[in-house]
């Protein structure tokens, strides 16, 4: 369980660290999201592969996320941090909230074994791509 809250307890803690921004990184991050993103658009999504194809959005997000905040200059280590970012510093609670429910479920699959029925994931799926966008 994380104990941050807050982006400033996400520096305070070093989850968060100020790194000098890495274009040439950022870019490859984007680049890789991009690619995983087009590559998921060609796959039907059925019951038997919608938490592999959610999961593999939600590494995108990811990405994409990390090369948001390189960009501002921070290395953030866990994935609740960079949903603080998202809402402390950006002023996104909007886009926080859609995060914090992806990551979740997210969670839920990875180290619960947990999966979603299609529906639920479907609304998943949806969501990533919100961020995404």
């Amino acid at each position: 369980m994380n104990k941050e809250s807050t982006w400033e307890e996400c520096i305070e803690s070093s989850a968060s660290l100020k790194v000098t921004p890495d274009k040439f990184k950022v870019k490859s991050l984007m680049d890789t999201a991009m690619g995983r993103v087009q590559f998921l658009t060609e796959i039907k999504i059925k019951e038997s592969n919608v938490n592999y194809i959610f999961e593999s959005y939600y590494t995108s997000m990811l990405e994409l996320m990390h090369a948001l905040v390189l960009s501002h200059g921070y290395k953030v280590s866990n994935h609740i941090c960079l949903g603080y970012y998202l809402r402390d510093i950006l002023q996104k609670e909007n886009l926080f909230r859609i995060f914090d429910d992806c990551r979740s479920k997210r969670n839920l699959l990875v180290y619960y074994g947990r999966g979603m029925d299609l529906e639920t994931a479907k609304i998943g799926l949806e969501k990533s791509k919100e961020l995404i966008a």
